[in-house]
């Protein structure tokens, strides 16, 4: 598995990383404990140096899962956690500073470890400047409980302002050749400040892989995309030219639709870290692959043109997501 250095910082990861929350929420019931370990392990085994995890995942039952799979390869591995929701108000957020110490301190017992890799603020809480997230997350740094501090879905202004208090490693927002937001603001930023990028959702919470089309259905009590406007029958089946284009591409390539989804990704920048999530071993050794797919210029180009001609039918979350979204 090749490695790239997360923008400027001295962390170095897989190419590709794991994001384990679908092993215990979101897409679906939770996945049988001892074969989410299983799996999170043969993703080590695979060379995956990268795993992502939050305390809102399961509320709390992911970050234990993923401190019991990578216990025996802790010092081998990054681990990258969130806190910013109030789990007893939920979806409530905090991010004041004893919240943020306090979510540490459960995340560093659950996870196993003594020392956090990468801690993101998993939401911008409006209520809260920057400034003091950036400054409890130095403190946590300084007292050796934390490595290195991320934002997700953080806004470029707010990027800056924290990244002026204490540099931001990585910042975490859904990217993909659907979702293309970060391209106007937050990957220049990035770029400019030698930030890392982490996509999540790199295979469009799992439309990119062509294993969901129109008749997919989605349990409202267990599957969030119910709610998503982007997973209604209409507009699976109006973004189906979407899938043409990465079946197209695969074809001449060899590879899946899934697969070109995420070698776009890693063509865009070498600080580019996608981080796909599976719940099944053959669906994680597809993904892996995707390392080895090479698009030249000339099938970015291609990508580019076809995909300009394309309009995406739907919000990509519910509004009650999108209103947690740091403009």
């Amino acid at each position: 598995m090749q490695k790239r250095k997360l923008g400027k910082s001295n962390l170095e990861v897989s190419a590709l990383g794991y994001g384990c929350m679908g092993l215990s929420f979101a897409y679906g019931p939770a996945t049988d404990k001892q074969e989410a370990v299983d799996l999170i392990r043969a993703a080590y085994d695979r060379g995956v140096t990268f795993f992502d995890t939050a305390e809102v995942y399961g509320f709390r039952a992911n970050e234990e899962l993923v401190g019991e799979a990578l216990e025996p390869f802790r010092k081998n591995v990054v681990i990258a956690t969130k806190f910013g929701f109030d789990l007893e108000n939920f979806p409530g957020l905090n991010s004041t500073p004893k919240h943020i110490k306090k979510v540490a301190e459960n995340s560093l017992k659950l996870l196993r470890t003594e020392v956090i890799d990468l801690f993101y603020q998993h939401r911008v809480d409006p209520s809260v400047p920057i400034e003091d997230v950036a400054g409890a997350i130095s403190d946590l740094i300084q007292e050796g409980k934390v490595k290195h501090f991320g934002l997700s879905e953080a806004g470029a202004k707010t990027i800056r302002r924290a990244h002026s208090v204490h540099p931001v490693t990585a910042v975490q927002s859904e990217y993909s050749l659907w979702t293309r937001d970060p391209e106007a603001e937050v990957l220049p930023t990035c770029e400019e400040l030698g930030i890392g990028f982490v996509p999540w959702s790199p295979l469009g919470q799992g439309f990119l892989t062509g294993k969901v089309d129109a008749s997919t259905t989605f349990d409202p009590n267990l599957d969030l995309r119910a709610s998503f406007p982007r997973f209604s029958a209409e507009a699976l089946k109006a973004n189906q030219p979407v899938l043409d284009l990465l079946n197209a591409i695969g074809k001449r390539k060899n590879a899946t639709p899934a697969q070109i989804a995420l070698a776009w990704l890693l063509a865009q920048k070498p600080w580019i870290v996608p981080i796909p999530g599976t719940r099944k071993l053959h669906r994680l050794d597809e993904n892996l692959g995707a390392a080895d797919v090479q698009l030249t210029a000339s099938d970015l180009g291609e990508i580019e043109e076809t995909f300009s001609k394309i309009k995406v039918e739907g919000e990509r979350l519910s509004k009650e997501h999108m209103a947690l979204i740091d403009q």
